[in-house]
């Protein structure tokens, strides 16, 4: 359905993105994950044509969206990762005002207005101006926009960034019926791994403009299915055991957590007595110890060397 081939974007002597290949089936959600830098925001820039690739291209049904963009703008919707409404308007007058962008007048404009307020839970406060309203509020009605024209396949940059529980979960949802009930294409991008676990059939992570892993959560788990990970809380925190147990080089990677640490090791390793033994010289009061096949965060952590928000 959508493809990129060998996608590549220089700034200066700044290679944002380094032939990036990546697919979207039709009715498929697919996670994009990534460090600040890894060339995201780039990639779904020229996805959605507005940003030029120096070299490669994106096709559409196979046919080249750099030729031809309208191929991909009639059925594409886009939702930013920065806010983009006009906050002294109401969420209704913004929806006109987008909707007639996209070519909706009359009762076709009225109707998709109305639509989309049922389908981001925003109806009884349409008429409140968006200055009003609350982080997640702003990210349900620009969502919204991006639903208007009845998009095809729609993309969404890091959509619960800096909101509440309660609307992050509201929209999780929206996203999955979205997919599941309409049929709709997504490429979510997210700095919170747990997301893209729950919504996306495939993910692929970036790093330094490159796409260095795809798969399914289970097929990029299986990259670290010959290690366990140990998670050691502890009292309080205990620096000088971080620094003895990154020394160790049958310890794969050592994570500092809130409450302890975090342990990769390579399976029947038997690392727990070597951790009992440093906790015992450093006086370190072990409150809880859990054994457990690796995560995607893991993978994640294994493959970049760096946390999702780096």
């Amino acid at each position: 359905m959508l493809e990129t081939v060998n996608l590549k974007k220089v700034f200066k002597q700044n290679v944002a993105a380094d032939d990036v290949n990546l697919y979207l089936d039709q009715g498929e959600s697919v996670g994009l994950l990534g460090p600040n830098g890894a060339g995201k925001s780039t990639t779904i820039s020229m996805i959605s044509t507005l940003l030029r690739p120096t070299s490669g291209d994106v096709k559409w049904h196979g046919k080249s969206v750099i030729k031809n963009p309208n191929e991909i703008r009639d059925v594409l919707g886009v939702v930013p990762q920065e806010i983009a409404l006009y906050k002294e308007l109401s969420a209704l007058e913004n929806l006109k005002f987008f909707g007639k962008i996209y070519g909706l007048k009359g009762k076709q404009l009225d109707k998709k207005i109305q639509e989309v307020l049922e389908i981001v839970g925003l109806t009884e406060r349409q008429k409140d101006l968006v200055k009003t309203y609350s982080g997640g509020m702003k990210r349900r009605i620009n969502i919204a926009v991006a639903l208007l024209h009845e998009p095809v396949i729609i993309i969404m940059d890091e959509p619960t960034v800096g909101i509440d529980p309660q609307s992050r979960n509201y929209i999780l949802e929206m996203v999955r019926q979205l997919k599941e009930e309409k049929g709709m294409t997504v490429l979510y991008t997210s700095h919170y791994m747990e997301e893209v676990e729950r919504l996306c059939d495939r993910i692929y992570i970036m790093d330094h403009g490159k796409v260095i892993a795809t798969g399914t959560k289970e097929e990029l788990t299986s990259i670290l299915s010959s290690e366990e990970t140990i998670i050691v809380d502890f009292d309080r925190p205990y620096p000088n055991l971080v620094n003895k147990l990154e020394k160790n080089e049958s310890i794969l990677q050592v994570t500092e957590t809130d409450n302890g640490i975090k342990l990769i090791v390579p399976k029947g390793s038997r690392q727990l007595g070597t951790i009992f033994n440093l906790a015992e010289k450093e006086e370190a009061q072990i409150t809880s110890i859990n054994v457990q096949v690796p995560t995607l965060e893991d993978v994640f952590l294994h493959l970049t060397g760096r946390k999702l928000r780096d």
